[in-house]
């Protein structure tokens, strides 16, 4: 398992590209056949990937979670980015096509995923973070989800924003998580941009062309960076950062977060002004 240290503002402002991507991009999570992991220390975040091809594959704990099972203090959430699959929950089975999710809850001893069809498989995108309470498990679809439609043409910014575990829908511990999706013909996601200081984030940008980039734009709003993103990479967000981004061309991505409250509308803005 990877695993990112937390690094303060004073550092980041300081870094070059090499050292941001080494600290904040999380590449490489849809092996095939197998599942991968970076461990966060950003709100005890783990993040993953899980592309199962010739055979089940089963979610393990390893030394950095420090428990028998996987999931004994924690919970997670699942959405499915590729073509149909299914999970397996302490016998419970749930089959979720693309931009489908499920919630399990601390407690949960067995998670196995499969795809329907190898030669198009599943690809299961998971964040999980600390638990104090077990939540009953839920599967949660498009139509399920909080869906919010915000932004404007004039300001290049259309979008789509689908919450799927969320208080409204979904009752979890801390994590909340979700899809945006950028309609055709504008480039922004989340600009004006903001902070929020008592929860950490985490965007996986996917549903890309395979030449398209997103430049994602970091950092404290007086010292921004940025880094040059690809098709299901994932970017770790600080409280003390900014988090938004411009494609050029089509995208969606999965926000998560993770801290000390599941207030949506917890966000310190920033004025197009103060940005640096």
């Amino acid at each position: 398992m990877d695993v990112r240290q937390v690094c303060s503002p004073l550092e980041a402002k300081g870094f070059d590209t090499n050292q941001l991507r080494a600290n904040f991009l999380v590449e490489d999570l849809f092996a095939h056949g197998k599942i991968s992991m970076a461990y966060s220390h950003l709100d005890r975040t783990v993040v993953g990937g899980v592309v199962p091809i010739a055979g089940a594959l089963q979610l393990e704990s390893n030394k950095q979670i420090g428990s028998e099972n996987f999931l004994d203090r924690r919970e997670i959430g699942i959405i499915n980015i590729g073509a149909a699959g299914t999970i397996e929950a302490d016998g419970s089975s749930y089959e979720l096509a693309s931009r489908e999710c499920l919630y399990l809850p601390m407690g949960t001893v067995s998670v196995i995923f499969s795809s329907a069809t190898a030669d198009d498989p599943a690809e299961f995108y998971f964040i999980s973070t600390p638990a104090h309470h077990a939540f009953p498990a839920m599967k949660i679809t498009e139509d399920d989800a909080n869906c919010l439609e915000l932004g404007a043409s004039s300001d290049a910014n259309v979008r789509i924003l689908r919450q799927y575990i969320h208080p409204d829908v979904c009752k979890s511990c801390q994590l909340v998580m979700g899809i945006t999706t950028i309609l055709d013909g504008s480039v922004w996601n989340t600009m004006p941009c903001h902070t929020h200081d008592r929860r950490s984030e985490v965007y996986l940008y996917f549903d890309m062309n395979e030449e398209t980039r997103v430049f994602h734009f970091m950092g404290e709003p007086t010292e921004t960076r940025h880094l040059v993103m690809k098709e299901k990479q994932a970017v770790l967000s600080p409280g003390w950062s900014i988090h938004s981004g411009a494609g050029t061309g089509r995208y969606s991505f999965i926000w998560s977060m993770a801290g000390d409250n599941q207030d949506f509308t917890d966000m310190d803005f920033v004025a197009m002004k103060d940005l640096r």
